[in-house]
């Protein structure tokens, strides 16, 4: 905090200076990796003249801090400024980046079909520019929406072309993502073994860098999988081991809670699944993730219509004949 009093003196003595803008810059990137939260230096930095050398750069880090709270409308808002501003200097850089993150929150925000397209054409001009790391990433987004949007040949083409580009350039983070991504897409197609071998693949990666966030997610990828296979011991062994990697991020305890519901609910323990679902609906609501608390209200509806059933009569008579027979034991073996 006394660095952002800091900035905010500096900036209001002399807005113009690029070296304080800089810092500015650099304190926002700090709080995106170790302490996820707003500034009140967001007003200063929209109100840069478009043509400030440090404005495009400034909104981006804004940008993520947005993101980081789960606001994606004022994300969305503020990089279509951003890709505004690199049309405007004609920086295919920042319109490339700007593109591929509106694709991102388009994907975020369920708006499948426009982010596919924003992706492929940030994915084309990191190809004219001759960037292939760029280019992969965007391929890996796209085929993430590709994926979510059910066009699931398309979305394995465009993964596996990202492994491809960047394979022997050491860009391991991204090889690790694109595996994961087509964990998901081959357990959508029900190929069950390639899916496994996907995510087995992620977790070699990651452990061997300890990248907590692709370990998280193929585990959750692999507890989701063995739920829908039926598989409930391995589905609960690799919720766990996701659980040892929620760290402080309120996302990704939600999602741990959303999968202990959903395995509860498999074992029909009810009121614990009823339990886990509402503490997960909250955690989305507090943090704006719309999508996911629409899904989990959704299921914390079926737990409790599954709740309010009535017990049908001939389960009644079985429980019945069973608490006789108990008792009928009980009194035959007693001593008394």
């Amino acid at each position: 905090m006394n660095v952002e009093h800091l900035l905010d003196i500096f900036t209001s003595i002399d807005a113009n200076s690029d070296g304080v803008w800089e810092a500015c810059d650099k304190f926002m990137n700090h709080l995106i990796w170790h302490k996820q939260r707003l500034i009140i230096l967001g007003p200063k930095i929209e109100g840069l003249p478009d043509n400030h050398h440090t404005k495009p750069g400034c909104l981006y880090q804004l940008s993520l801090l947005f993101q980081s709270v789960g606001n994606c409308a004022e994300r969305k808002r503020l990089i279509t400024h951003i890709l505004k501003l690199g049309r405007e200097r004609g920086s295919d850089r920042w319109v490339a980046r700007a593109l591929g993150d509106l694709a991102i929150v388009n994907r975020e925000m369920g708006l499948h079909e426009e982010g596919v397209q924003l992706a492929r054409e940030a994915s084309g001009i990191y190809k004219r520019l001759g960037d292939t790391v760029e280019q992969a990433r965007c391929l890996n987004h796209l085929a993430r929406l590709l994926h979510q949007n059910k066009e699931l040949d398309a979305a394995e083409e465009a993964a596996s072309r990202a492994i491809d580009l960047v394979s022997e350039k050491g860009e391991q983070y991204l090889v690790c993502g694109s595996h994961r991504v087509l964990g998901n897409i081959c357990h959508s197609k029900g190929e069950i073994e390639k899916a496994i071998n996907h995510f087995e693949t992620v977790l070699k990666i990651a452990s061997s860098s300890n990248w907590k966030d692709e370990l998280f997610w193929a585990h959750c990828g692999l507890a989701q999988l063995f739920l829908k296979e039926g598989r409930l011991n391995d589905m609960h062994d690799h919720l766990e081991r996701a659980k040892a990697h929620v760290v402080n991020d309120a996302y990704k305890l939600g999602r741990t809670m959303e999968l202990q519901t959903r395995l509860c609910y498999a074992q029909h323990r009810l009121e614990e699944a009823r339990s886990e679902a509402s503490r997960a609906a909250d955690v989305y609501e507090k943090l704006g993730a719309v999508q996911d608390l629409e899904r989990c209200r959704k299921l914390l509806q079926r737990i409790e219509e599954e709740m309010n059933k009535p017990v049908a009569s001939g389960h009644l008579d079985f429980n019945r004949e069973f608490l006789q027979i108990v008792l009928l034991r009980v009194r035959i073996n007693s001593p008394f």
